[in-house]
Formats: structure tokens, C-alpha cells, sequence
């Protein structure tokens, strides 16, 4: 699978929350950082999905540009839903991404804090 493929088949396993195809698309020791934080493995990962779901309603992305590179794939997206207060989400991210034989092993995402903040507050909430 070419390097936009598999972002495009990760990023849609994220937004219909698919724990199978996600670890299927990551390689073992796969590892994700958000903003230079701590790294998060594909178990994290997929916890982490599983709250933004509970809160966000319609959770999806939009507005994807995505260029494949030499060693994986840079992505900008729009994260998109309603929070339960009945608040749109609309947070801007930027990843960066290596693959090795078609599985992601490493994710850098950076993503507009400020924007973030009603989402954290409700995940601080669950």
C-alpha cells in the first residue's frame, strides 16, 4: 500500500473507531507523540480514540491534505464534531508519520492547543 494510502486507512480506522484495522496499520513498537508530549503506543492510542468518541459526537476529519514522503506521509487535517455541551469542535493538526513495510511506526502530532482546550475539558470530565 502506497504511503497516502495507509494514512488514509488510518485516519479513517480512527474516525470509525476500528480497533482491528488500526493495529493492523501500526507496527509493533509503534509509537505517537501529540506536541513533543509523552509517547503513547497503539494500546494508548486506541483508549485515547475510544474517549474522544464518548464525548465528541460525529467525530471525523476534513479537509485532509496529505503528500506521501521517501519514509511515510505528512498530513494536515481538520479534527471535526460536537462536543456533548452541544459546542463544534473544529481543531486544526498537523502529523507527521514514518512507515516501514506498509505499517506506521512512528506518528508526530502537533495540533492547535487552543482550539483543543473544550475537547481536554470534556475528556477531563469522563
Amino acid at each position: 500500500m502506497e504511503n497516502a494510502a495507509v494514512a488514509r486507512a488510518l485516519f479513517d480506522a480512527l474516525a470509525s473507531d476500528d480497533d482491528v484495522q488500526v493495529r493492523a496499520l501500526c507496527a509493533p513498537g509503534f509509537t505517537l507523540r501529540q506536541n513533543g508530549g509523552l509517547a503513547m503506543d497503539v494500546e494508548m492510542l486506541l483508549h485515547f480514540n475510544r474517549l474522544v468518541h464518548a464525548v465528541v459526537s460525529g467525530f471525523c476529519y476534513e479537509d485532509v491534505v496529505c503528500a506521501a514522503t521517501a519514509t511515510g506521509f505528512v498530513e494536515e487535517h481538520a479534527v471535526r464534531g460536537t462536543l456533548a455541551d452541544g459546542s463544534a469542535l473544529a481543531l486544526s493538526a498537523c502529523v507527521v508519520a514514518d512507515i516501514v513495510d506498509g505499517r506506521v511506526t512512528l506518528v508526530r502530532e502537533y495540533v492547535d492547543t487552543a482550539a483543543a482546550a473544550p475537547l481536554l475539558a470534556a475528556l477531563a470530565r469522563r
